[in-house]
């Protein structure tokens, strides 16, 4: 049995990709890659059965779980107060930002805001290593210095590791790529465990796109064998899980449940929610046809019902309930662009912490103070409001995928913008950049799968625009062909979209095709 790695040459890999390490991650590829693949073969199967039926709902052998008096720990140190969470890559000049900025907590994004390429998967966990250690630091290109401050406590550190579908096609064990959650898990853990505990923290986890209670079982299993190989003890790990996919609504209490000793909340993952659903109901009909990008937000039926149930749902069980993403980025040029955006992510921030929820997110250093003016009005000197049970909300199936109210023609300027904007954003993610601001928002690999999904949606199901003019295949190619895009991964972008956009067979996750394109 073999560890084999490749891929290019990069700085102060020796550190990371020790032989310990690596016998570490393949321990975990070994004895939990089988149990991976079948769950996604699962999903597949699940999503099939619903595109069947037109059924989705609550599991009726998982009841008693729902309705159970039970909790999970409480909060471990340095997630004990979450009112601002701050996410981001860990590319070195953003982190320290990130770490310094004033947030409570820093998601370390190591899956939607990072582009795979080896040189950001290894030179992403030097530099956690290094903010572990307190000695990150970068100078750059114009002479500005950045180091992590020592005048006040920085944000604790939650690493976001790939979802389950994603391979590491670089690090081959046993002649199969290794799991990407596992590789950016392992590594993570294996070099910083023990330095966080001794430094009052912990080694804290975000878990992405799971859909069903299954996925974070494993999880769980996962934590509790890297815990015994280090010999710390059961709970020492705690995670988050994003619920952002549709199937995973129906099943918020048990994916706490089944993390066990190692869960610390849910949030609210607002943008792959989104796009799950369009792909979860992609061929539905016109009732699941939705309106522009722009025009969806949180105070719609189907999205309240999905943050008021998450709220309800963690409380009930002790757990931290975690707000959506604030993506826009203050513009230096443009005051007025800068007023209406700012007092949106105010009013959101507001609600957010009127309905019960604990903390939330921003995408911006400049956004850190207006959440956490919102949030300090509503817990004031509490570290969070786990009091609040939000008993009043009902477990209600159907309002989380009745999107009749929030139903409206898509507009050609609506078409027009998907098509820029993953355009845009997939060129860069080419390039090495995954998280990129366009138009004033920080956008991601989320937020470019909802606009690609969008456009499948709407050409295959004959969706036409509000200028009366139908959503075809040549409609949407005229248009690539039309966007104003440079740069050496310019062709490679319109390739890459046409293929998730208007191929037959919907496109699981446009990252899968995208990593071909990559080294």
């Amino acid at each position: 049995m073999t560890v084999i790695v490749s891929g290019p040459e990069v700085d102060r890999a020796g550190e990371i990709l020790t032989p310990d390490a690596l016998d570490f991650v393949a321990g975990l590829h070994r004895r939990f890659a089988a149990t991976r693949a079948e769950l996604l073969r699962s999903r597949a199967e699940r999503r099939a059965e619903v595109a069947r039926t037109g059924r989705l709902d609550f599991l009726p052998e998982t009841a008693d779980v729902r309705s159970g008096d039970w909790r999970v720990p409480p909060p471990p140190a340095g997630l004990t107060d979450r009112r601002v969470e701050i996410t981001g890559p860990t590319e070195r000049k953003m982190m320290i930002n990130a770490l310094n900025s004033g947030a409570k907590v820093w998601l370390a994004d190591l899956e939607d805001a990072n582009t795979p390429h080896w040189h950001n998967v290894v030179s992403g966990q030097v530099n956690l290593r290094d903010a572990v250690a307190g000695t990150a630091s970068f100078t750059a290109a114009d002479g500005r210095e950045y180091a992590l401050r020592t005048d006040a406590p920085r944000a604790t550190i939650v690493v976001r590791p790939r979802g389950w579908h994603l391979d590491e096609r670089h690090l081959r064990i046993d002649g199969t790529p290794a799991v990407g959650a596992l590789v950016d898990f392992g590594l993570y853990f294996f070099h910083n465990a023990r330095a966080l505990l001794a430094a009052g923290s912990g080694p804290y986890f975000y878990l992405p796109k799971m859909e069903s209670h299954r996925e974070a079982r494993l999880w769980h299993e996962v934590f509790a064998a890297a815990e015994e190989h280090l010999g710390l003890p059961a709970g020492t790990i705690r995670a988050t899980a994003l619920i952002e996919t549709i199937p995973a609504a129906f099943e918020m209490a048990e994916i706490l449940y089944e993390l066990r000793e190692h869960a610390a909340g849910l949030n609210a993952g607002r943008w792959d929610y989104l796009f799950s659903i369009i792909k979860y109901f992609r061929d539905a009909g016109p009732a699941y046809v939705l309106p522009d990008r722009g025009s969806l937000t949180m105070t719609a039926p189907f999205m309240r019902a999905y943050t008021e149930q998450l709220v309800r749902t963690c409380h009930a069980h002790g757990a931290m309930a975690i707000g959506g993403m604030a993506a826009f980025i203050p513009s230096r040029r443009d005051p007025e662009v800068n007023a209406r955006a700012l007092a949106r992510v105010r009013a959101d921030k507001q609600r957010e912490a009127a309905d019960g929820f604990d903390g939330s997110w921003v995408a911006h250093p400049d956004l850190v103070p207006v959440c956490h003016e919102e949030f300090d009005a509503v817990l004031g000197g509490r570290p969070h409001q786990l009091d609040r049970r939000r008993d009043e909300v009902a477990a209600d199936g159907p309002a989380l995928i009745d999107l009749s109210a929030s139903v409206a023609p898509p507009t050609a300027a609506g078409l027009r913008a998907n098509v820029s904007v993953a355009l845009r954003y997939l060129a860069a993610w080419l390039a090495g950049s995954g998280a990129v601001a366009i138009d004033n928002l920080m956008e991601d690999a989320a937020t470019a799968e909802i606009s690609r999904s969008q456009v499948w949606q709407w050409v295959h199901g004959a969706v036409t625009l509000d200028t009366g003019e139908p959503v075809t295949a040549e409609l949407v190619r005229r248009l690539v062909d039309a966007e104003p895009l440079g740069g050496p991964h310019a062709d490679a972008a319109r390739e890459l979209f046409v293929e998730v956009a208007l191929a037959d067979e919907f496109v699981d996750f446009l990252t899968l095709p995208a990593y071909r394109m990559i080294d």
